[in-house]
């Protein structure tokens, strides 16, 4: 007999949608929100009678650019499954926040510009996902304006990303000729239209067998040939479609659609229902064996994949998002982290973007916010015993490393702890030479510093500036204390250490790195780091 646990575990699909930027994702987002009826119209959420704004993007240099820069967690109903959908930042800057993100997911969606198809950044976060084994599902965007041959974009997936695309539905035309999709599935054609004006709200559009007479109202006889032939010949040309090879990561399904006018969205939700795997097993310690941890398992435990402070301005809040990895959540237990902390979730919460509200209880594969004063950071892992440990956060190498300086020297203390919020928020990396009084800023991209100066000053009352600093390279490094005493000895100025107190060799640029580290091969140095807490 089923249990009541494996019953709601199976309901749950928890997806990250990952893109290059300009590809759609956020437009995607909104109108997944849509079909899904957590919204009424892009912005418009229902939450108690009341309409209020929102949208994944809810930062203010996230308006001001229309770019996402931070992870946003939207959950929804779709029919009978609970949708966890986590809009990650597009922009390669940010990516960081991205990797992160997708240690919380259990699939991922790929957003392609049909004129563009597998840009550099789609391919980074493509292979973050390939080592996760995270199967993808590819929505290829922007139907209605003009593309690329379809064959041609899938000939790329197969090429550059070693996946075997399998069309669900095939398009007629792009652009102002773009007519529709047919479901190789049913034959069905899904028209496609443009709204009207002043017409809000989800659309409708209208699926019509392709062999019927009615549809010769919607496609000419040359277009009805030319979508028919196109379908046989998909028919032969590609694999049918097999779902435990697309949830192994061997095989993508792909749909086409335009998410600016809400077309193939409602289409993107089914095939995420009917094939998207619910919760995955998890790698954890349990008790210090390794193990994997189905998500069935009775005892509550989850980790934490980021920390949003202040995303309410007239609070200065700091929420833990917690992935639920097993068991069934209920408000008010007491949870502990793998170093024994014991916290009491009273106020847990989920979200759509920012808006949030309380949640009585949660299953594995939600994703809830638990209220916290520092206590939590990325990486940590929570349980009822506390002898549940994960691993699998990872700290990159940051690119670009700059000294800050705060332009009230009396307020130097103010910016450590400024700098060292924003640093557990996983936002950049945060290291402190052993000489010197410097604290040194690590990002991925220039566009994190923009991030950090407007938050420092919006939400510490700070006026900081970045400066270049002596150091352009970084590196974590271990070995035995004999052989770490003995470097640190020899390279007093390049040492340093990250956060949580691990060291680090600073260098002045990649070239030296390389020359330190063969100089003393009995020390390791990393680019990647993994907390397990």
């Amino acid at each position: 007999m089923t249990s009541p646990l494996s019953v709601q575990t199976a309901r749950r699909r928890t997806f990250a949608i990952i893109s290059h930027p300009d590809a759609g994702k956020t437009t995607l987002t909104e109108n997944l929100l849509l079909a899904g009826g957590a919204i009424r119209e892009a912005g418009a959420v229902r939450a108690r009678g009341e309409r209020r704004r929102t949208r994944s993007d809810w930062m203010n240099i996230e308006k001001e650019r229309g770019i996402s820069v931070s992870a946003s967690v939207m959950t929804f109903e779709f029919g009978d499954c609970i949708i966890n959908l986590l809009d990650t930042p597009g922009h390669e800057d940010f990516s960081e926040d991205t990797y992160r993100t997708l240690t919380a997911a259990d699939s991922a969606v790929m957003v392609l510009d049909a004129a563009k198809g597998i840009e550099p950044q789609t391919l980074k976060l493509f292979e973050v996902c390939r080592l996760r084994d995270i199967p993808i599902l590819t929505f290829i965007n922007k139907m209605d304006r003009e593309a690329q041959e379809p064959e041609a974009i899938l000939d790329e997936v197969a090429q550059k990303l070693a996946l075997d695309p399998v069309p669900l539905f095939w398009p007629q035309g792009s652009g102002d000729r773009f007519r529709g999709v047919v479901d190789l599935r049913t034959n069905d054609f899904i028209a496609f239209r443009r709204p009207k004006a002043g017409e809000t709200g989800p659309l409708e559009h209208v699926r019509t067998p392709l062999d019927g007479y009615a549809i010769a109202g919607i496609l000419t006889p040359a277009e009805q040939d030319e979508i028919t032939g196109m379908a046989e010949l998909v028919a032969d040309s590609y694999p049918a479609f097999d779902v435990a090879s697309y949830r192994e990561g061997h095989m993508t399904p792909v749909l086409f659609g335009s998410a600016l006018r809400q077309f193939g969205v409602t289409e993107l939700l089914e095939a995420l229902r009917d094939y998207a795997p619910s919760p995955r097993p998890q790698k954890a310690l349990v008790k210090e064996t390794a193990t994997t941890l189905p998500a069935e398992t009775d005892e509550v435990s989850g980790f934490v994949f980021k920390i949003q402070a202040n995303m309410d301005p007239n609070h200065r809040d700091r929420v833990a998002m917690v992935r639920l990895a097993s068991g069934q959540f209920k408000r008010g237990m007491r949870l502990k982290t793998g170093s024994g902390k014991q916290i009491g979730v009273h106020n847990p919460m989920m979200f759509v973007g920012q808006d949030r509200e309380l949640t009585d209880e949660a299953f594995a594969g939600d994703v809830i916010g638990v209220p916290n004063h520092g206590v939590l950071r990325v990486g940590d892992s929570l349980s009822e015993s506390g002898t549940v440990r994960f691993s699998g956060i990872p700290n990159f190498a940051p690119e670009i490393l700059r000294r800050v300086l705060v332009k009230d020297p009396l307020k130097s203390k103010h910016l450590r702890k400024a700098l060292t919020a924003l640093a557990e928020e996983g936002v950049t990396q945060l290291f402190t030479p052993e000489m010197g009084s410097d604290m040194i800023v690590g990002a991925v991209g220039p566009l994190q510093f923009d991030v950090l100066v407007e938050r420092i000053a919006a939400e510490y009352g700070l006026e900081v500036v970045f400066e270049p600093c002596p150091f352009n390279a970084v590196r974590w490094i271990d070995g035995t204390a004999a052989a770490l005493d003995s470097f640190a000895n020899r390279n007093k100025s390049g040492i340093a250490r990250d956060l949580d107190e691990a060291l680090v060799f600073l260098g002045k640029n990649a070239w030296e790195l390389g020359y330190v580290a063969d100089r003393h091969p009995d020390v390791k140095f990393t680019h990647i780091r993994e907390r397990v807490v």
